[in-house]
């Protein structure tokens, strides 16, 4: 089906359908769930949030050889080394089955020590249903680990029509039957039993796909163990940055659900995914850039073109995240009652506490792809998971002290600390990357928006935007303020001719 679609093509149709994949992901957030929330109750939503962010752990046991897969495959093909690329894919079968074994057993010991866990923040009612919920779901990701090498082999083999379309296919039918299963009446093990026949589906067709499109095959024989060495040291940064990104939005989630309770993980866990969202929106622009930066660096081009490169796309990312992070502070109060309901408001202040300090690396995310390209992330990996640990350390009294609040508390500092200020001395004195012009160049931007949010604040405290009519017309009618004041005072002309181009293309046609 997809034979005739050259290398050029599977790009360029893949990152357009990579953007649908964003947008329907963001669309059925927003709509589906409110549903849920008011479908299985704070409660029931927190055991279930608080069982996958048991299981969200559990994933870092891909070891990073997920991207090691990708990358080798892309090498060898690239060499015509046929005959290592398929000895390649029975180790990493071999491997990743022993991982499966592992986490099964891992989730069993989850499992035997529920009750000393959550004993005393969960009814007995709760805690059996956190059983079955785990078991399901460690299946489900033990089942994951050795088919996703087939998904590896489909994205090194360039196949992106067929792996976005096929994501599109499942959120579509994966939204659709779960809204009709909460309807019924099922709760949290219906979503995850739901869930679970989903990905093993997409899997198994993953898996159909490698065998009789791509053709590939599979050996077991000659097991090269400093090929195994030498794809080890690539994957430990990448296993590094997965872990550190697991203690920071995982960790929350456990330690309130022990020492707080269901409910209180259900707001955080809103929080959460919002947050999620949030840093959607500046990975997709980056995204595109890539080839390019990489093309940069590998090229040897000067330091002073790739630190003016870091400037210019920080200014392109700081005109949406900063749109987005203006119109949270204005209007996501409102939003969070009118979507969630008033049980969660409290997920406002925590997504605030995240947003904030979060705003920073996402107009500055340019700066790992540039780590990267020159072989160069130990420092940041390191020192990323050294801020995290303490992160965790921090959140068990502030926990206590502040409830859920503690937790963001946390996380905020360690996002202060370690992504801010010390990346942003590491960028300017190990990478030269010009450090104060970038930040003259956000301030100056910042201006506008600023004076406008000042404004925007108290005329929506006049006229208290509590509906849903009254929330859409003034988020509208701040949209369309917004960016007239931001085009004509904090764009510069290459911004704005960057952005108008295309519009005007398109019309002159």
């Amino acid at each position: 089906m997809f034979k005739n679609f050259s290398s050029e093509n599977q790009l360029r149709t893949g990152a357009i359908l990579s953007y649908v994949v964003l947008f329907l992901n963001t669309i059925v957030g927003l709509v589906y769930t409110p549903f849920m929330l008011r479908k299985l109750g704070q409660s029931e939503f927190g055991l279930y949030s608080l069982v996958a962010s048991i299981i969200a752990y559990l994933t870092i046991f891909d070891l990073g050889f997920g991207n090691a897969i990708v990358r080798f495959t892309a090498k060898l093909r690239s060499e015509k080394k046929f005959a290592e690329q398929y000895s390649m894919f029975g180790m990493f079968l071999i491997l990743y089955t022993f991982i499966g074994i592992l986490t099964c057993i891992i989730g069993l010991l989850f499992f035997q020590n529920i009750d000393s866990l959550f004993g005393e923040s969960m009814t007995s009612i709760e805690l059996n249903k956190a059983r079955v919920l785990l078991m399901i779901l460690v299946f489900n990701l033990a089942f994951t680990f050795p088919f996703s090498v087939f998904t590896a082999i489909i994205t090194a083999y360039e196949k992106f029509i067929f792996l976005k379309l096929l994501q599109i296919i499942r959120i579509i039918l994966n939204t659709i039957t779960l809204f009709v299963i909460l309807e019924i009446g099922y709760k949290a093990i219906g979503l995850v039993v739901v869930s679970t026949f989903f990905n093993i589906a997409t899997l198994i067709i993953n898996f159909l796909y490698c065998k009789y499109k791509i053709k590939i095959k599979i050996y077991f024989n000659n097991f090269n163990f400093s090929f195994l060495k030498e794809i080890s040291i690539y994957s430990f940064y990448i296993f590094l940055n997965v872990l550190m990104d697991k203690i920071y939005w995982s960790t929350g989630q456990f330690m309130i659900g022990s020492l707080v309770g269901t409910a209180a993980v259900a707001v955080f866990a809103i929080a959460i995914q919002l947050q999620q969202m949030y840093m959607s929106f500046s990975t997709s622009i980056t995204g595109v850039l890539l080839p390019k930066v990489t093309a940069m660096v590998s090229n040897n081009s000067s330091r002073k073109e790739i630190s003016n490169l870091f400037i210019k796309i920080g200014r392109f990312q700081y005109i949406i995240i900063s749109f987005i992070l203006t119109s949270f502070i204005l209007f996501g109060k409102y939003f969070i009652i009118i979507w969630a309901g008033k049980d969660y408001e409290k997920a406002y202040l925590i997504s605030l506490l995240f947003f904030i300090p979060l705003t920073v690396p996402l107009i500055q995310n340019l700066g790992i792809i540039i780590l990267q390209a020159r072989n160069e992330m130990k420092f940041r990996s390191i020192m990323y998971i050294c801020i995290a640990c303490v992160s965790l350390i921090l959140q068990i009294p502030l926990i206590k002290l502040y409830g859920i609040t503690g937790s963001a508390i946390a996380i905020a500092l360690a996002l202060l600390f370690g992504q801010i200020i010390i990346m942003n001395i590491y960028y300017f004195k190990k990478q030269s990357i010009d450090i104060p012009k970038f930040w003259f160049a956000i301030l100056k931007m910042s201006i506008s928006p600023s004076i406008l949010g000042i404004i925007s604040f108290f005329i929506i405290k006049a006229h208290r935007p509590d509906t849903i009519t009254k929330l859409s017309f003034s988020i509208l009618l701040f949209t369309i303020v917004y960016f007239i004041f931001f085009w004509f005072l904090s764009m510069n002309k290459y911004e704005r001719e960057t952005l108008s181009k295309p519009i005007l293309k398109y019309f002159v046609k």
